[in-house]
């Protein structure tokens, strides 16, 4: 894994998504020019709705076919499938029915629909990811929170601690909705890149902690890299304390 990852710093939330739009945009044209079907990890939360919507804006001029790229999520709120909590209703509203991704080429977590508890839904994620991607992704994109929580990863949680699964089911999460299915760390870090997308100054903490090498369980962002890289997109908010 990389040893010493990138740090970028733009000047505001805006330029941020700009930023990460057109270099993810750039890396699966390069991809699929290589005749190769790009498997990237999609993240929840506002920033991620920004870059989204960067991405459908930027998409036409792109060259991007969406009919080759595999979306998966690095975590899920188990809700009601329509449910504006979900990560992967926010995605196909900013952008996955606007550039036109199959849907068969979106690979959802359970929702309460599919799975009876948390557990099941992970285990059919992990069968999934088993199937359709071998378990390797090429751009794993995470967002960071106040707690330096990473996918549904939380300090102090036991599924830190799990190392013998690629999906895992969370109850009693600090952050509504209580219960969640995230990857494990195990599974965050079979990424070709990982991407930590940060903005504000509430995350500026724990983007310090987690690049100062703090210990994961306190700053589960400290506990995942790249196998080939590892970038941090930042506003200048969010590095304000590095």
């Amino acid at each position: 894994m990389t040893d010493t990852p990138r740090i970028e710093v733009h000047d505001d939330a805006a330029d941020l998504s700009t930023a990460v739009a057109g270099e993810l945009l750039n890396r699966i044209a390069d991809a699929q020019a290589a005749g190769h079907v790009p498997h990237i990890c999609l993240t929840g939360g506002t920033i991620a709705e920004s870059i989204h919507r960067e991405v459908a804006r930027l998409a036409p001029e792109s060259g991007v076919d969406w009919g080759a790229v595999e979306f998966w999520f690095g975590d899920e709120r188990f809700v009601a499938p329509d449910s504006p909590d979900r990560n992967a209703g926010q995605a196909k509203a900013a952008f996955l029915d606007a550039v036109g991704v199959p849907d068969h080429r979106v690979h959802q977590m359970a929702s309460t629909a599919d799975a009876t508890n948390v557990e099941e839904g992970a285990t059919a994620y992990a069968a999934e990811v088993r199937d359709s991607g071998g378990g390797r992704f090429d751009v794993m994109m995470l967002g960071v929170g106040p707690d330096g929580h990473i996918a549904s990863l939380f300090p102090g949680f036991p599924q830190l601690d799990v190392t013998d699964a690629i999906a895992v089911g969370v109850t009693g999460s600090p952050k509504p909705p209580p219960e969640r299915i995230s990857l494990t760390f195990e599974a965050l870090r079979r990424s070709a890149s990982v991407w930590f997308l940060v903005s504000g100054e509430g995350k500026a903490e724990a983007v310090a902690s987690a690049l100062g090498g703090a210990d994961p369980h306190q700053t589960p962002a400290a506990g995942v890299q790249g196998q080939e890289e590892t970038i941090w997109f930042l506003d200048r908010a969010a590095a304000s304390r590095l």
